[in-house]
C-alpha cells in the first residue's frame, strides 16, 4: 500500500474511533493514522480496544488497534474519570487492550490496570 493510501484509510479508521471516544468522554482527539510494519507504512488497524495510560497531565483513556497503536484519546483527567471512560467504552462492546504498553505518537507508554 502506498503511503497516501495508508494515511487515507488510517484517517477513516481513527476518525471512527475518535467519534466513539467523543460519545463516551465528551472529547475525542485523533492520534495515529498509520504505523510502520517491516519497513512499510500501513493504516492503523480496524480493531478497537480500550486502555488507560498515564500522561504528564493526568490519565488518558485511549482506543487502540490490536498492535497497541493509538487511534483516539480523551483529554487528560483523573484516574477515576479515565477508568470510568474505559468502563463506558467497554460497556459499549469494546474489549480491553490486553498488552502491557501502547504506542502513542513517538512514545510507548505502559497501560494502567484497575
Amino acid at each position: 500500500m502506498q503511503y497516501f493510501q495508508a494515511v487515507q484509510e488510517g484517517k477513516r479508521r481513527a476518525a471512527k474511533s475518535q467519534m466513539k471516544m467523543f460519545e463516551a468522554a465528551g472529547f475525542g482527539m485523533l492520534t495515529l493514522t498509520t504505523k510502520k510494519t517491516e519497513g512499510k507504512f500501513e493504516p492503523v488497524g480496524d480493531e478497537e480496544l480500550v486502555a488507560v495510560i498515564e500522561s504528564a497531565d493526568g490519565y488518558v483513556a485511549i482506543i487502540t488497534d490490536a498492535d497497541g497503536c493509538t487511534k483516539a484519546q480523551s483529554k487528560a483527567v483523573s484516574k477515576e474519570e479515565a477508568m470510568a471512560i474505559l468502563g463506558k467504552l467497554a460497556g459499549s462492546g469494546m474489549d480491553k487492550y490486553p498488552g502491557e504498553e501502547i504506542r502513542i505518537w513517538s512514545e510507548t507508554r505502559p497501560t494502567v490496570r484497575d
